[in-house]
């Protein structure tokens, strides 16, 4: 069966009208592949055919196509999941983490994030504080939402369903048939017992993609489970490696297992769109916090695996690197790393220390990391005489990495934070002009961005059951006297 040839590496694609695209879709008009399967008319958008397609430009609309000389991003350029919607079914972080990815890269008009809260009490983090963001308005008697909350929730939409209620239930079937995305973190069984499970919603809507995200995943001695970030870092071995020497185990300064959890699933579920694109088929993902947080050990559990090396805590030290992290100085901390012999002997230099760099003990990485402890008295001693700043002069344009240890004030002060605008303000209807942390990835050709800001709870219950569920507004109205939504 003739294909059409993928973009080379780097190539921004754009839909074509070939001779061998025209063999594929069976038309010679020029074409464009919507999200849904179906194929449209580049210039008219008139409807052509419809059926599965196996390439990603589905996710394209055509009066938003770039050309190909285009370089810059600008809001006008599709961005990367436009047409896309995704039912959030997730609290708290690792799935909230990974539904706010998934918005960053959609568009207001038409890939959206449903939320899905309780009616009552929302998701968890809400309360999670203080810090709590302060009110607009005197006589706002509810609860302020979190910092932590609003930090993880932007551009999304949030609506009340309770999932105990039988037509509850029917609610998230119906969003469900219309998504292309549905992700939940529930202990397994909850949501079958619900009757949401990926077996009744497959049969809704066979194109969907089903993310679950899990402690320990669906099968297994320990399926039954919750997961907990701290606790999964304590039990995935990532708390035995994390820590002073000489000391306790210390469990990392960020949620790390739920975010790196959050953002395997991202990326899962970015894969699975692909394929659907090409199959016309949704598939289920199993994600679990266990999983992801033993894959993310990285060298630390091939040392294990190959080595035999069972880990052990650093500091901030390096294992095979010396010296190679943070020392302490007169007023605070600078980290320091020389990777290779030549940038020891530059450090050595610029401390007015040549004579370390060819002594025996310390010439070679090696030898250094052999006679470690004598090496890092010496340089500490050193650092400590000196303020943090008089460091950061002294060892400029050196040729070495180092840097100070910021505090997060300082990290938001960053010029090179500022310049790439991982600060951005947003205007929430409760807590007015709030300051969020700004998107991390930058596309070429299209610009992701904070659209809508995070949602108060149930605001726009009506609004998502009326227009996507394509219920009256009478029956949302009954709903809400019923406890439903």
């Amino acid at each position: 069966m003739p294909t059409e040839s993928m973009p080379s590496r780097g190539q921004h694609p754009e839909p074509t009208a070939t001779p061998l695209s025209r063999a594929f879709t069976g038309t010679s008009e020029p074409y464009l592949i919507y999200p849904r399967r179906e194929l449209r008319n580049r210039a008219s958008g008139r409807l052509l055919r419809t059926g599965s397609f196996p390439r990603a430009v589905c996710f394209l609309r055509a009066k938003q196509i770039r050309t190909k000389s285009s370089t810059t991003a600008t809001t006008s350029a599709p961005l990367p999941l436009e047409g896309i919607k995704v039912l959030d079914l997730t609290r708290v972080l690792a799935g909230p983490y990974c539904s706010m990815i998934l918005g960053d890269y959609g568009d207001v008009s038409s890939a959206e994030i449903l939320k899905i809260e309780h009616p009552n009490s929302g998701d968890d983090t809400r309360v999670w504080g203080p810090p709590f963001a302060r009110t607009l308005s005197a006589s706002d008697a509810g609860q302020p939402d979190s910092a932590y909350f609003l930090g993880n929730n932007r551009n999304k939409r949030s609506i009340t369903v309770n999932l105990k209620h039988p037509r509850g239930v029917d609610v998230v079937k119906r969003l469900a048939k219309e998504c292309d995305v549905l992700i939940e973190n529930y202990v397994p069984g909850k949501m079958d017992a619900w009757g949401l499970g990926w077996e009744v919603l497959r049969g809704v809507n066979e194109r969907l993609v089903y993310a679950s995200i899990t402690g320990y995943g669906p099968d297994g001695p320990y399926a039954h489970k919750p997961g907990y970030d701290v606790i999964t870092e304590a039990e995935a071995g990532l708390m035995h490696i994390t820590g002073e020497p000489d000391g306790p185990p210390v469990k990392v300064g960020v949620a790390i297992t739920d975010m790196t959890t959050g953002l395997y699933a991202h990326g899962a579920i970015m894969a699975a769109l692909l394929a659907r694109a090409r199959t016309g088929l949704g598939q289920k993902l199993d994600i679990s916090l266990l999983e992801c947080q033993v894959a993310s050990l990285a060298n630390i559990a091939h040392s294990y695996l190959i080595g035999g090396e069972e880990g052990k805590r650093w500091g901030t030290q390096h294992a095979a690197i010396v010296p190679y992290q943070a020392f302490r100085t007169r007023d605070a901390y600078i980290v320091v790393g020389a990777a290779t012999d030549a940038q020891f002997g530059k450090l050595c230099t610029r401390l007015d220390r040549a004579s370390l760099a060819t002594s025996p003990h310390f010439s070679t990485n090696a030898a250094r990391v052999t006679h470690r402890v004598e090496l890092i008295a010496l340089l500490s001693a050193v650092f400590r005489a000196e303020t943090t700043d008089t460091w950061l002069r002294v060892l400029d344009g050196v040729g070495i990495p180092f840097a100070p240890v910021n505090s997060i004030r300082q990290t938001f002060e960053h010029p090179q934070v500022l310049h790439r605008e991982m600060i951005q303000e947003v205007d929430h209807p409760r807590h007015g002009t709030i300051k969020l942390v700004g998107i991390p990835v930058k596309f070429s050709h299209t610009k992701p961005s904070i659209r809508r800001p995070p949602p108060v709870l149930g605001q726009h219950t009506k609004e998502v059951l009326t227009s996507v569920a394509g219920y009256s507004e009478e029956e949302v109205e009954g709903f809400v006297r019923d406890g439903v939504v």
